[in-house]
């Protein structure tokens, strides 16, 4: 941010005169501005800073002068002079202490050094003196506090994030980011209520503020998480400015011989579990049918294996994590890419602004995004019978092509060797359940049926990924509080990845989260032998494990609901032996199974781009269906406030048509391709 003015600089005047004038104090506030913000567009950035540094030595009397120092300062730091940067904004609030984006950038710069520690008490002096709201502060107040926030959770200090978070929530409810990640810092502690309206928040603010992802682990409802999706991308994404955007037509390619060019654009191509899953897929490619480009986003990953493997596996490798979003889709409209692939979805270091260019004649939704993607682009999205049967395409606006399991996995990973129970702290004799899943996929109720899973199977221990110490010791009291002993807990430390695939068949029986379920998680216990228990639901996420256990061939491991789950894991645990014949079953099949024949995903991974080609040579590539989303929204915003964490398909669409009736009373709704195109018609 600088501070600009509207006037007009003359393009006569040389950079001496100026100079020349700010000596002699006859160079006004917002001529100085209008002419260095003039200078550095110009591309003559030295000589900007150099006006500013020489107007602030010659006016120091000025009354505005803590302005000129804090455009100073975001001059040095645009040209990379950090000491600079920061001299000239301690200036400014040394003039004006209460000069708040001076207090913003100064955090940030302090920040960006490493002094975290440092950004934080500048960020907190400027809340300290604030207390005071006015109208003027507000906003400075509450982009503080998100700093607070968001630092002190990277730096592990959740309590205190919370803290910080909340004060911004309830200065400004209806602003989005705050509460967005206040209520994921819940889920990862494990509180329950997640949510907690009150006087300042409520419940409508609480579900305004939830992404697409936390709905996810919040409530099993697909309508309202297409309906989320769909609002995240018309308010942060929006309509690019495609003025001088050149695209290519559509390239006839179908039965000419000439390879398919397909791009894959991800943050996490490298030591991730999206990364993992790649690897062999891009490995396995038909070069002599498809040219492979891969346009990395993510954080730079100097020493890492998974990603020097993907650079040697594609034709292509282009980092374009520092160009920006339309220089990006020029790069991939010069490579003629044919089918471009979401990796991300709305995931961290996404880019789906680059989508939003069309930079391809056909964009696909694959891999890295439990859900639909809801926007007016991504026309394709490739998962598989399970995930999305043919009954529940109405949840996602993408044409839905279907791949045999839409976990691939990497047969080459390195595996250590299989430790003893003693080594990880597990007990010899125990029947172990587990479950691996991020503390933020396990809701209350899941807790709960996992209580009355070990209260119905003494002895018995559950085995659970490590989380922050305050969190490990809450689900400890959490499970005390439910009558069983804390030591019934057991907390799996943070390993390399090949000694944790080797721990994984230490344990019985991988016990999945609801709604959130497992994904790669699910898909490396069972490679490594461990059967793993899940209830599908109805959204992507919620299905995935499930599509993993049927792909692994074990269905037996799919329960109908809560009760079923809760049965069949203690009729485990009290007879272990039938547990024997399904370990078989997964090691029979183990290299014949639909998870892990990666040659048969792979091929039909590429007989679905050239089934895009075609329709895309045809002019038959699908139009994103998107009406009545906004509608969809209202009504799950409501319904997802009301908690209702299993039911039917039949109940759950009952629920939204009694609320669409209502909405169509006053006013008439537009018929659309979901729920409301049978009553409409």
């Amino acid at each position: 941010m600088t501070v600009s003015t509207p006037i007009v600089p003359d393009p006569n005047a040389t950079l001496a005169n100026v100079l020349g004038r700010a000596r002699t104090q006859q160079l006004s506030l917002a001529e100085l501005f209008q002419m260095a913000e003039g200078l550095s567009a110009a591309g003559q950035a030295p000589q900007a800073i150099e006006l500013y540094k020489t107007w602030i030595a010659f006016n120091d009397s000025n009354p505005l002068l803590h302005l000129a120092y804090f455009n100073y300062a975001v001059s040095l730091s645009k040209s990379g002079d950090i000491s600079g940067t920061l001299n000239a904004l301690r200036a400014a609030l040394k003039i004006n202490p209460d000069f708040g984006q001076a207090h913003v950038n100064l955090g940030r710069t302090l920040e960006d050094c490493g002094l975290t520690g440092q950004a934080v008490l500048q960020w907190r002096s400027y809340v300290d003196t604030t207390s005071d709201v006015t109208p003027d502060r507000i906003n400075h107040r509450h982009l503080v506090l998100q700093h607070i926030g968001r630092v002190l959770e990277g730096a592990g200090k959740l309590e205190e994030a919370e803290a910080a978070l909340w004060q911004a929530m309830e200065l400004q409810p209806h602003r989005t980011e705050a509460a967005q990640h206040w209520i994921s810092l819940r889920m990862r502690q494990v509180k329950w209520p997640v949510i907690t309206p009150n006087i300042h928040i409520s419940s409508r603010q609480f579900m305004d503020a939830m992404s697409s992802m936390t709905i996810a682990c919040y409530a099993d409802d697909p309508l309202f998480q297409l309906a989320k999706a769909h609002r995240y991308c018309t308010a942060t994404v929006g309509r690019p400015d495609t003025r001088g955007f050149v695209r290519k037509p559509v390239r006839q390619k179908s039965g000419t011989g000439q390879r398919l060019r397909i791009g894959y654009v991800s943050s996490d191509l490298r030591q991730h579990a999206v990364g993992f899953a790649l690897s062999e897929v891009l490995e396995l490619h038909d070069k002599s049918q498809v040219e492979i480009f891969a346009y990395y986003c993510g954080d730079p990953a100097p020493i890492d294996h998974t990603q020097a493997r993907i650079k040697q596996a594609v034709d292509h490798w282009r980092d374009i994590t520092k160009m920006s979003d339309i220089d990006a889709a020029r790069q991939i409209v010069a490579d003629e890419i044919d089918v471009l692939i979401d990796v991300n979805g709305y995931t961290k270091h996404a880019r789906t602004k680059i989508f939003a260019h069309r930079p391809a004649p056909v964009i696909v939704n694959f891999c890295g995004y439990p859900g639909s993607m809801a926007s007016p682009y991504h026309q394709y999205m490739i998962a598989d019978d399970y995930i999305v049967p043919r009954e529940n395409e109405l949840y996602y606006t993408e044409k839905v092509l279907r791949i045999p399991c839409n976990q691939p996995v990497d047969r080459k990973r390195t595996v250590n060797a299989l430790p003893t129970r003693a080594s990880v702290g597990l007990p010899e004799d125990a029947f172990v359940f587990a479950s691996f899943n991020g503390m933020q996929k396990i809701s209350a109720s899941c807790f709960s049926r996992w209580m009355a899973i070990l209260l119905a199977t003494p002895g018995s221990v559950l085995w659970l990924l490590v989380g922050d110490d305050s969190v490990n010791e809450r689900v400890k009291q959490m499970a005390q509080q439910a009558g069983v002993s804390p030591d019934r807990l057991i907390f799996a430390g943070k390993v390399q990845n090949p000694d944790h695939l080797a721990r994984i068949g230490l344990a019985n029986l991988f016990l999945d989260t609801f709604p959130y379920g497992a994904h790669s998680t699910a898909a490396d216990a069972i490679t490594q032998g461990l059967p793993v228990l899940t209830v599908p639901g109805k959204s992507f996420a919620s299905r995935f494990c499930a599509s993993i256990v049927s792909a692994a061939g074990v269905p037996e491991l799919i329960c109908t609901g809560p009760e079923d789950y809760v049965g069949k894991a203690i009729a485990f645990a009290k007879n272990p032996e039938s547990l024997v014949a399904i370990r078989q079953s997964l090691q029979d099949q183990r290299e014949t199974c639909a998870l892990r024949d990666m040659d048969r995903l792979v091929r039909r991974l590429e007989e679905l781009f050239w089934q895009m080609q075609g329709e895309a040579e045809r002019g038959e590539t699908p139009v994103p269906d998107l009406r009545n989303l906004n509608v969809y929204y209202e009504v799950g915003a409501e319904l997802a406030a009301a908690g209702i964490e299993f039911e039917s398909e039949q109940a759950y669409r009952q629920r939204y048509l009694d609320q669409l009736k209502l909405m169509d009373e006053h006013a008439p709704l537009t018929p659309d391709a979901r729920l409301w195109k049978d009553l409409a018609g």
